[in-house]
């Protein structure tokens, strides 16, 4: 080999090493921040859909069933809220300000969403009854956090209340 040779190779060896140490580097930091994110993974498990985690995994097929069904009867009324959120923003927009129209169109749209929630509340409840008073426990004791029943966590309100933002200065 030539000395024309050996520097080809010398510099494909060092843009390969190059490559991988990047790549090492790339994925160390991948692992690392997503190591973080996934430890409060409860925190993040928020939506209602979650609220029979502590129950068996046939009962929780079941409630996402019977979730799936509430949410379907109740399509009309999301459907309803959505064209009514539509209607408020539209009107909002306009030049002139129509205020009986967009009290009209508020009132349409918050009977939906009442209409949604007690079809979704309802699904909740059919589900309730269903399971034995034990189950009825752990499932209440879910719904305290998740879904809409969630309540504040104990330390949630002093780290609020501490901060600047909810002085309303």
């Amino acid at each position: 080999m030539n000395s024309r040779t050996w520097k080809i190779v010398l510099v494909a060896s060092l843009v390969l090493n190059v490559f991988l140490l990047a790549a090492i580097a790339g994925g160390a930091y991948q692992w690392f921040a997503a190591r973080g994110a996934t430890t409060p993974l409860v925190a993040q498990q928020r939506a209602l859909r979650f609220a029979a985690q502590t129950l068996s995994t046939e009962r929780q097929k079941e409630f996402a069933d019977s979730l799936k069904t509430g949410r379907r009867e109740a399509r009309q009324f999301a459907r309803e809220a959505r064209e009514g959120r539509r209607e408020v923003l539209r009107l909002l927009a306009a030049p002139q300000l129509d205020r009986p129209a967009l009290d009209a169109a508020l009132a349409r749209t918050r009977a939906a969403d009442s209409n949604l929630r007690a079809q979704v509340e309802s699904s909740v409840a059919d589900f309730a009854s269903g399971l034995s008073p034990e189950e009825r426990v752990k499932f209440a004791d879910s719904l305290r956090l998740r879904g809409q029943w969630r309540e504040p966590q104990p330390g949630a309100s002093v780290a609020r209340a501490a901060s600047p933002a909810s002085s309303g200065d």
